[in-house]
C-alpha cells in the first residue's frame, strides 16, 4: 500500500521530483534525466513506496514515450535528414545486425539458452530507444549529423527487432516459420506509411489556413501523434514508430523558432517526458536484482553484452563514415538505451513462455 494516495500529493511529489532533480545533478554535471530515473526508483514501490506505478502512471509513460519520439521526429533538420539519410540507414543496419548476431551469440554460450531465446533476447540489444535525446536538445546539438544519423537509425532497429519478435513468435505458436505473417507486417507497414504521407499533410494544410489559434493547432498536432500511434500499434507495430513517423511527416508544417513549437517542446519537456522517466525509474526492483546471485549475472551478463554489441555499432560506423570519436560517442549514447521494444519484447516472451 502506497504511503501517498491523495491525488494532488501524488501530483506534488512528481512535481519536486521533476524540480529538483535538474537543480541537483546540474551541479554534479549528471544529465538530469538519471535524477529523474533514480527519483522514480525512490518514491516508487520498490524503494520507498511513497507511490504506487498505478493507472495514471501508465498512461502518463505511455504518453511521455510517444511524445519523445515524436519530438526527435519533428525537431530532425529534414535538410541534414536527405543529406545523412543513407548514412542513417546504413547505421541503422549495423547497429541492429551487430547486437542482433553477437548478442544471441553471447546469450546462447554464457548463459546457455537455446538459440530461439538467446535470439529473442538479442533483439532486445538490437532495438534502442531515444531517451537520451533530451539532452543533445537541450544543447543544441539536433543538427549534428552523428545524431542526425542516429535518430534515422532508430526507426530502422525498431522496425527490425518487431520483425525478429513476430517471427520468433510464430515459430513458437506454429513450430515454423510463418512466410506470410511477415508478409503481412510488411505490407501493413507500407500502406500505413502512404496513408499518413498522403492523409495528415493535406489534412494539416487545411487546418492551419482555418484555424489560427495556438492552442488549437497545439491540440490538433497531438491528436494526429496519437491517431498515428494507435493505428501503429493496431496493426501490429510498436506506436513509438507511428509517433516518430507522425513528427516527420508534420516537420514542415511547424516551424522551429513558431510559438506552436514553443508550445509542444515546453509540454514535452516539462511534463510527460520526465513522466515516462519516472515511471521508468519505478518499474526497476533493485532488491530483487541484489538478492539473488544468478539473477545478478544474468543482469551483467545482459548489460555488459548490450553495450559492447552497441558501442562495437556505433565503432564501425565511425570507420565507415570517417567520423569523429565525439560523433561516435554521441552515436553510441543515442543508440545504448533500450526501453519500447525491449519491454514488448520481456512481455511477449514472457506469455509465450520463453523467459
Amino acid at each position: 500500500m502506497p504511503l501517498i494516495t491523495s491525488p494532488v500529493a501524488i501530483f506534488l511529489t512528481v512535481l519536486l521530483i521533476i524540480l529538483l532533480a535538474p537543480l541537483l545533478l546540474n551541479k554534479l554535471k549528471i544529465p538530469h534525466i538519471i535524477g529523474l530515473i533514480a527519483g522514480g526508483i525512490l518514491v516508487g514501490p520498490y524503494g520507498l513506496g511513497l507511490l504506487a506505478r498505478d493507472a495514471g502512471f501508465e498512461v502518463f509513460g505511455q504518453v511521455g514515450l510517444l511524445y519523445l519520439m515524436f519530438l526527435a521526429g519533428i525537431e530532425i533538420d529534414m535538410y541534414h535528414l536527405k543529406k545523412n539519410l543513407s548514412k542513417g540507414l546504413a547505421f541503422g543496419a549495423m547497429t541492429f545486425l551487430i547486437p542482433l548476431v553477437l548478442g544471441a551469440v553471447a546469450v546462447h554460450y554464457a548463459l546457455g539458452m537455446t538459440w530461439l531465446t538467446a535470439t529473442l533476447m538479442a533483439s532486445m540489444f538490437a532495438a534502442h530507444t531515444l531517451i537520451g535525446y533530451p539532452i543533445v536538445s537541450r544543447f543544441g546539438l539536433t543538427k549534428s549529423p552523428a545524431v542526425i544519423i542516429a535518430v534515422a537509425g532508430t526507426i530502422v532497429t525498431v522496425l527490425g527487432s518487431l520483425m525478429v519478435l513476430a517471427s520468433i513468435a510464430d515459430v513458437i505458436k506454429f513450430g515454423a516459420f510463418e512466410v506470410l505473417n511477415l508478409l503481412r507486417l510488411f505490407g501493413g507497414l507500407v500502406l500505413y506509411c502512404l496513408l499518413v504521407t498522403v492523409v495528415y499533410p493535406r489534412l494539416t494544410r487545411w487546418f492551419f489556413r482555418r484555424y489560427h489559434d495556438d492552442t488549437v493547432q497545439f491540440i490538433y498536432v497531438l491528436t494526429l501523434v496519437f491517431i498515428a500511434a494507435a493505428i501503429a500499434s493496431f496493426i501490429g507495430i510498436e506506436g513509438v514508430f507511428g509517433a516518430f513517423y507522425a513528427g516527420l511527416v508534420l516537420n514542415r508544417y511547424i516551424p522551429s523558432r513558431s510559438s506552436l513549437m514553443g508550445r509542444i517542446e515546453f509540454v514535452g519537456n516539462s511534463i510527460f517526458i520526465p513522466y515516462f522517466l519516472i515511471g521508468v525509474g519505478m518499474m526497476i526492483n533493485v532488491r530483487l536484482v541484489a538478492s539473488d546471485l544468478m539473477t545478478l549475472q544474468v543482469a551483467a551478463v545482459m548489460c555488459a553484452v548490450a553495450m559492447v554489441v552497441k558501442w562495437l555499432a556505433a565503432f564501425v560506423a565511425q570507420l565507415s563514415f570517417r567520423l569523429s570519436s565525439i560523433d561516435r560517442s554521441m552515436m553510441y549514447q543515442l543508440s545504448n538505451a533500450h526501453t519500447a521494444v525491449a519491454l514488448a519484447v520481456v512481455m511477449i516472451g514472457h506469455k509465450l513462455g520463453v523467459f
